[in-house]
């Protein structure tokens, strides 16, 4: 028997596409259909957050799927976090402006005190307090992590904080933020990625007194933003575990990342194709539908294809993660076939609808314009290849 045979358990790795967990997919359908594209479009027209959605996935739990019931989450299995946010962006939704909330909070539960523990999972879970900022990359590091220049200097009881973090969606919306700062000079470590730590910021005290956020205008509607922090003070008691070792921390919750990120693709795709196939079907063109001409029907074929192999190996990580296996590498080529798939499928959508695909009403343009971060972010294509040339087949390291 195989790892991922052995791990797959309740994951359901084989059962087919769709057919896992029909009452949750069912439970967020029914949440969903009161968040039509009007919605979206109305939100994305005044650049605003969507609070009601959020917190309608909050009541229901939904956001605390990952977190034990001990603290007042619904414990679920990774593979039942990652068809939450999956179906969430095939009926349509936009599942990014609420996702992290799902996996920052890990950090807090497999590397923090209990005592924080318990100050802050029931409040996460209960939505009485957002866990959604996720603050780590900065203008000048980018993809390397170990460079970041924001510094957190201990003074007694507390720490100081100078530096500047961008791209860090939803912050003004949050009331917590998972920040990480060199703690020691980089040229006082042995490793690159030793003397990082990992706070958790109480936003609301912080803002104004030290830290600022600014909005990015960008091209599509994260609420993205960047944070300035200048002589910021948070309490001793923010670090989550030890000093120095937030890099661990932090890749630690990464592969969880990446298979969630690649599931929410895997949805965005399957709303591209069911989108196209039900446009081509309708249209009619020179007497017949456009669906019957192999040019128009092949290329949402193709991304169809694609898309299910991308949710195998998505399911196939989520098994190994579930079974506390090595799971690295297929969480890193989940997310890169997902977001290649989901990608493959906007284009055909695009091309399928012609010339409508531009009018805001169809919402093909708004699904396509966010579809296209995930070959850039949360880790590019080009960092996924060089981990499986490196990590997997064995090739020196390329940068």
């Amino acid at each position: 028997m195989s790892d991922v045979d052995e791990a797959a358990g309740e994951d359901l790795t084989m059962v087919p596409a769709g057919e896992d967990y029909p009452e949750l997919r069912q439970a967020v359908q029914r949440i969903c259909a009161h968040f039509p594209g009007e919605y979206w479009r109305d939100l994305e027209e005044k650049e605003a957050y969507p609070t009601a959605f959020v917190e309608e996935l909050t009541k229901h739990g939904f956001l605390a799927s990952l977190i034990p019931e001990e603290y007042g989450g619904t414990g679920l299995k990774l593979r039942a976090a990652a068809v939450i946010l999956e179906e969430i962006n095939a009926s349509g939704c936009t599942a990014s402006q609420g996702h992290a909330q799902m996996y920052i909070m890990g950090t807090l539960l497999r590397h923090g005190s209990e005592r924080q523990k318990q100050k802050y999972l029931p409040k996460i879970a209960s939505g009485e307090l957002r866990l959604q900022a996720f603050g780590v990359t900065e203008p000048t590091s980018g993809t390397d992590t170990t460079s970041l220049r924001t510094r957190a200097v201990r003074e007694g009881d507390h720490y100081v904080v100078n530096g500047q973090k961008v791209w860090t969606s939803r912050a003004a919306h949050s009331d917590l933020m998972l920040l990480l700062a060199r703690t020691t000079p980089l040229d006082q470590v042995t490793k690159k990625s030793d003397g990082l730590s990992v706070f958790l910021v109480d936003l609301r005290e912080a803002r104004g007194n030290g830290l600022e956020i600014r909005p990015i205008k960008a091209m599509i509607n994260h609420n993205t933003t960047e944070i300035f922090m200048d002589n910021l003070t948070i309490p001793a008691d923010s670090l989550i575990g030890q000093e120095g070792r937030g890099f661990r921390y932090i890749l630690d919750g990464m592969n969880a990342e990446r298979i969630l990120v690649a599931s929410e693709c895997v949805g965005d795709g399957r709303w591209f194709v069911k989108k196209a196939v039900a446009y081509a079907n309708e249209r009619r063109v020179f007497g017949r539908p456009i669906g019957q001409n192999q040019a128009v029907q092949f290329p949402i074929a193709r991304a169809w294809a694609a898309l299910e192999a991308a949710d195998m190996v998505c399911r196939r990580a989520a098994a190994l993660f579930a079974a506390g296996k090595e799971c690295g590498a297929d969480a890193n080529i989940a997310k890169m076939l997902a977001s290649e798939a989901t990608w493959q499928a906007a284009e055909a959508c695009m091309q399928t609808h012609g010339g409508f695909s531009y009018a805001r009403e169809y919402d093909v343009e708004r699904k396509w314009r966010e579809a296209r971060l995930y070959q850039i972010a949360p880790i590019s294509t080009n960092l996924v290849l060089s981990y499986v040339g490196q990590h997997v087949l064995g090739m020196p390291r390329s940068f």
